[in-house]
């Protein structure tokens, strides 16, 4: 499967977050020659904050994870690849247990402690026996160092790894935010956007860890869609051990102070670079696609209709051919359900205006957007005359490549 264009030529070197050891095998779940199973072990005052998909087909560990988070409390996160344990019935709970309790003795703590994530194939049970044997060998190799083993192993049809860091000061002190992340296709926003895990330092309560995972999605895996189709398994799950408090940094109970504030703004700019990474990263891509809604009633509006861009399969095959087919933006519009002004939409590719007051800009010089169409990145503007309120949603175009992924996916 060719790369991303997109590819960083040197992955993120993510520093040791205090309280975070991790380790990654090759299981054989599904692939051959590469790592599929991760394990990270928390300290024992980690909290937890997450947001899943609202498919009315959630997977098991979906299903599984939602029930854990009402304590708020984290000791081990397990995640494979290659089968999804979704549409699974009694055998992909019975294999989430399994797995659960055998996350548990390895890492020594209760069940409820446990969080899992599966991705990859729809429908097929999993056996865990391939892989609950080898959690006991993880625990054993867990270290601060293995990032990028456990960003590959959660990894399906992905062509590279994902990973961010920042850094923070709270108290006078260094706070990390780590995060991964696995997603190329099956990508559009539910509450929360493929599989993204983020990992901090710093004293949470679990709410305020809750609190900052939901509004870090909000305008970040919310806003991007690769192919319109929502996953099964869609999972972010953020992660706060507290160990900074050592340090003299006291708990962030607020999630508004100016402590919280700080802190959300870190995780929000890791869950961003995440996303954008996702996009960059979609199956058989070319182009990576900023839209920007400006002049609607309202955000949620706004989301819509920049969706309704994004989603469309002619306008991301426009895309694609680096064709300045303004007249399928016109259509995407028009078919948002959103309030819109015809005689009033105005449309940029870039700094170009292309339409204007519902019609062609008197000033449009075609071979000038189709220039500007041949760039790797692509910035859509449109205004559609009604409101104050914008917004942005990120996406990519769709090559034959996309097809030629998913239609082999199986095999």
């Amino acid at each position: 499967m060719p790369g991303s264009p997109f590819a960083p030529s040197n992955l993120a070197e993510l520093p040791p977050v205090e309280g975070v050891r991790l380790a990654a095998c090759e299981a054989g779940i599904r692939y051959r020659g590469r790592k599929d199973l991760m394990l990270a072990i928390f300290t024992s005052d980690t909290v937890a904050g997450g947001v899943f998909t609202l498919s009315k087909t959630a997977s098991a560990p979906v299903e599984w994870c939602r029930k854990q988070l009402a304590s708020g409390r984290a000791r081990a996160l397990v995640v494979n690849s290659g089968n999804a344990n979704a549409f699974t019935g009694m055998k992909g709970i019975e294999a989430v247990m399994a797995t659960a309790q055998a996350a548990a003795s390895a890492a020594g703590c209760e069940t409820n402690e446990v969080f899992i994530a599966s991705t990859g194939v729809i429908g097929e049970a999993i056996d865990p026996e391939k892989f609950t044997g080898k959690l006991e060998e993880l625990a054993q190799a867990v270290s601060i160092t293995a990032w990028e083993d456990a960003a590959q192993a959660i990894m399906t049809t992905d062509t590279y790894p994902k990973l961010v860091t920042r850094t923070v000061q709270i108290d006078g002190q260094d706070i990390t935010v780590n995060g991964i992340a696995k997603g190329a296709g099956m990508i559009a926003p539910d509450m929360a956007t493929m599989l993204a895990f983020i990992f901090t330092d710093a004293p949470l309560t679990p709410g305020v860890a809750q609190a900052l995972c939901e509004a870090g999605v909000a305008d970040t895996f919310n806003a991007i869609s690769i192919d319109g189709d929502t996953s099964t398994s869609d999972t972010v799950l953020l992660f706060a051990t507290g160990a900074a408090s050592a340090r003299g940094v006291s708990e962030i109970s607020d999630a508004t102070d100016e402590r919280g504030v700080i802190l959300g703004q870190a995780v929000e700019q890791v869950m961003r670079d995440l996303a954008h990474q996702v996009v960059k990263d979609g199956e058989g891509l070319s182009k990576f696609v900023s839209i920007t809604v400006e002049g609607a009633e309202n955000k949620k509006a706004a989301r819509r209709i920049g969706f309704s861009i994004a989603n469309s399969p002619l306008v991301k095959t426009a895309f694609a051919g680096e064709d300045p087919n303004w007249g399928r933006i016109v259509m995407a519009v028009g078919k948002a359900g959103e309030k819109a002004d015809r005689d009033k939409l105005a449309i940029w590719f870039g700094d170009i205006r292309v339409a204007f007051g519902g019609e062609v800009d008197p000033d449009y010089v075609e071979d000038r957007a189709a220039a500007y169409m041949k760039g790797a990145e692509i910035d859509v503007r449109v205004d559609v005359g009604v409101g104050r309120a914008s917004g942005t949603v990120w996406t990519c175009d769709m090559t034959s490549e996309y097809i030629s992924i998913n239609a082999d996916y199986r095999s």
